[in-house]
């Protein structure tokens, strides 16, 4: 007995480079935007804009601005705080943004390997 495939699935050549096509460009979408999202800068504040930091889409710090009038040499630890949570804040707005992007390109589908290009 010969088992059927479901219509469409005949003639499996001209389906599969269709969908390697479809793949093929799926990557270089995400590609250019994995680029474009690393160029971009992401900035975000803590203790109501005593201490805000700037990220860029790689990750790295570009710029901290820290108020004097946090700065309390007898409270340290609540500067540290302060940083600790614009730095995460920061870095949570630009993954964030990665994952909708790449949502949008793939539809929400789980990529497997090709989820290490972001």
């Amino acid at each position: 007995m010969k088992a059927r495939l479901p219509q469409g699935y005949g003639g499996g050549g001209q389906n599969l480079q269709q969908l390697a096509r479809q793949a093929q460009k799926m990557q270089e979408q995400m590609e250019a935007a994995t680029a474009e999202l690393n160029a971009k800068e992401y900035t975000a504040s803590a203790g109501g804009g005593m201490v805000t930091v700037t990220i860029s889409g790689e990750l790295e710090i570009k710029k901290m601005v820290i108020s004097p009038d946090v700065v309390d040499p007898d409270d340290i630890e609540m500067l540290q705080d302060l940083v600790t949570a614009a730095v995460n804040e920061a870095i949570r707005n630009a993954n964030t943004d990665k994952e909708e992007t790449m949502n949008k390109i793939s539809g929400g589908m789980n990529l497997g390997g090709m989820g290490g290009l972001f």
